[in-house]
This record gives structure tokens, C-alpha cells and sequence, in this order.
């Protein structure tokens, strides 16, 4: 290859991963609009705020995207322990300091002045970092249980323990996965992870029905039509939003859940309102559109330099996918209540942000593939 080309294969962006992220990009703040303008308009008088707000996120996520394109994924390695450090800092800011505050009963967020900021979303992508960085490392000695397992066991227990404070289960849940993902793929021997899982089993159902909200929720999602008005009230709101929109929708800005029937409709059930408004046509193309991203990812996996780039990519891939599945498990009512954005469309800066961000490390780990 030669020195021209090799220089513009260094500098070009994925097209085919680069297109249905800015996709989904553009009809999320079309559709935050929609699912936010009555609520907007009621609380802050404007309806227009959720609108220029997600625009604002959206742009600052564009220039995070440049920004990890063009930053060499190598650099992350002495990044790893660093990452975790901050990130395990923040969780527990959230609860000693004054920058911590709740919302809906959970202490989740940092606040810094107009700015606000949810350490578990970065406490993921550390994860990530750390769990890729510390597998290559430890290849040779993978098999060994104090060296393949314990330490990578001993850091999401930390991460546990301080997200079990919010209380945010849910997010426990998706790290757990996460985690014992990207061992099983780094080669951790299945016996430790199986033998492990089944040990904490027992412990992971007693957290979950010692809370009585949790079990309201298995209860709810179970049937949800028996509890209508009380914990299945989200879910049966959902289901009727996809039900209303059938194969066409009712056309966007049409929607009738929205309107104060369904909670937080441009954040965690925003695709029930794109259910309603754009149909089983538009729910067809958002879910075309995100395997088109998570193929990519898992290509992109496949055909790293080396094992970092691989567990890398495949780290970040498997928390977008996983956050997909479960932010639509739960709209559908195939899986229990929890709060949770959807990539790329829903409300948030936080996590439009870093899922920007790791769209551009995935994108510079493409361009360093060698041909």
C-alpha cells in the first residue's frame, strides 16, 4: 500500500458504521421532540427545551466521536487502571459529597451547576478498558484462578457494591453480564465462570426480593394488566402506544401516550413512542439500523490488530447491545422495568455521549486493521 493511500485509510471514518449511528442520531432528536414537547411545555413553558438540548448533546457527542477516532486505541492500555480510578471516585461522590442527587428515588447522578452526569454509564465503559487491558495482559495465565478470575471478580465487586448504594440493581445486572462476557470471549475457563454464577445466584435473589419495589416489579411484569394503575402502569402504557400504532403509526408529533400517560416518553420508553408515531414500519428500520452498528462492532472484533483492539471492540459492542436489548425488552414488557436509555435516541447526555465515544474508538480500531 503506499504512503498515500495508507494516509488516507489512516485519517477515513467507517462508512458503513459511521451512517446508521448519525441515523439514528437524527431521528432521536426528532423524536425526543415529539415525546417531550407537552411535557416541556407544561413544566418549563417551552417546548422546545428537550429539542435544543438533545441538539446541543448530540453536537458534543459528533466532536467526542472526532475526538476517539482520531485517538490511537493503544493509549487506553496505561489509561485502564486510571479509568478506574476516576470511575469508582464518582459512584462514591454520588454518595458522600453534595454533587450527588436523586431522581425518582435513586441518588444516580452528579450535578455540576447546569450539568449533570451518571457515573454507572462510565463506570461501564472503565470496565471495558480494564477487563480488555487485563486479559491480554494475563493470556498465558488465564487458567489460574487467582490471576484469570479473581482480580477481574474483586473490581466489578467494587463497582457492585457502590452502584447496589443508588440503589440501581438493574445496572449491577448489565455489568455482571458484561463482565462475564468478555471473560468467557478472553478465554477465563468456563468452570470458574459457571461454577461462580451459580454461587451468586442465591445472593443476587436475595437483594432482589429483600427490596419491595423489585418484587412489585417482578410481580408487574409478570402481569402487568393486574396491576394497571400501580407498578404494571408503564408497561400497560407502553403496549398499548405499540398496539395504537400498528403497521404505519399515527404519523410523529400524533401520539397520544405522551401526553402524560406514559413516564419519561423521550428517555426510557421512548420506543414505545416510536412504536405509536412511526410504526411496526419504523420500529423495522430502528432495529435494522442498530444491527447494521452491532455487526459492524462484532466485524470490526474479528478483524482487530491484536487482542486489546479485539476485547475492546467486542466490550463496547456487547454494552450497546445488551442496553438495546433490555431498553426494548422492557418497552415490549418481555423483560422487568428498569431504567435504562436507549443508544443514540433517547434523552440523555450522558449516555449519547460516551456511545459516541466508543462508535469512535470502534472506528479507529477499524482503521488500524491492516488489510
Amino acid at each position: 500500500m503506499s504512503a498515500k493511500k495508507q494516509q488516507t485509510h489512516n485519517t477515513a471514518y467507517d462508512i458503513q458504521l459511521l451512517f446508521p449511528v448519525l441515523f439514528l442520531v437524527g431521528i432521536g432528536i426528532v423524536m425526543v421532540y415529539s415525546a417531550s414537547s407537552a411535557v416541556a411545555l407544561k413544566k418549563f413553558g417551552s417546548d422546545y427545551l428537550f429539542l435544543k438540548k438533545q441538539a446541543v448533546f448530540a453536537l458534543v457527542g459528533i466532536i467526542g466521536l472526532v475526538i476517539c477516532r482520531h485517538f490511537p486505541y493503544r493509549w487506553y492500555r496505561p489509561l485502564a487502571y486510571p479509568l478506574l480510578a476516576v470511575a469508582l471516585l464518582l459512584l462514591i461522590a454520588i454518595q458522600l459529597t453534595d454533587f450527588g442527587f436523586s431522581a425518582g428515588g435513586a441518588a444516580r447522578w452528579l450535578r455540576f451547576g447546569p450539568f449533570s452526569f451518571q457515573p454507572s454509564e462510565f463506570a461501564r465503559l472503565a470496565m471495558v478498558v480494564f477487563l480488555s487491558y487485563s486479559l491480554e495482559k494475563k493470556a498465558e495465565n488465564l487458567k489460574a484462578f487467582s490471576i484469570g478470575f479473581l482480580p477481574h471478580i474483586l473490581v466489578f465487586g467494587a463497582f457492585a457494591v457502590c452502584i447496589f448504594k443508588q440503589p440501581d440493581f438493574g445496572s449491577i445486572i448489565i455489568l455482571a453480564v458484561l463482565t462475564w462476557l468478555m471473560m468467557f470471549v478472553g478465554g477465563v475457563p468456563c468452570r470458574h465462570l459457571f461454577t461462580s454464577l451459580i454461587a451468586l445466584l442465591p445472593v443476587a435473589y436475595y437483594f432482589l426480593i429483600n427490596a419491595e419495589y423489585r418484587v412489585k416489579r417482578i410481580l408487574s411484569f409478570l402481569d402487568p394488566w393486574q396491576y394497571p394503575a400501580a407498578e404494571g402502569y408503564q408497561v400497560v402504557h407502553s403496549l398499548m402506544a405499540f398496539g395504537t400504532g400498528g403497521l404505519w403509526g399515527t404519523g410523529i408529533g400524533k401520539g397520544h401516550q405522551k401526553l402524560f400517560y406514559l413516564p419519561e416518553p423521550h428517555t426510557d420508553f421512548i420506543f414505545s413512542i416510536i412504536g405509536e408515531e412511526i410504526g411496526l414500519v419504523g420500529v423495522l428500520i430502528i432495529i435494522g439500523l442498530y444491527g447494521l452498528v452491532l455487526m459492524k462492532g462484532i466485524q470490526i472484533a474479528c478483524h482487530a490488530p491484536d487482542t486489546f483492539g479485539s476485547l475492546l471492540a467486542f466490550g463496547l459492542t456487547a454494552a450497546m447491545g445488551l442496553q438495546i436489548c433490555i431498553n426494548m425488552g422492557v418497552a415490549l414488557g418481555l423483560l422487568p422495568t428498569k431504567g435504562l436509555t436507549l443508544p443514540f435516541l433517547s434523552y440523555g447526555g450522558t449516555s449519547l455521549l460516551l456511545n459516541m465515544g466508543s462508535i469512535g474508538i470502534l472506528m479507529n480500531i477499524s482503521a488500524s486493521t491492516k488489510k
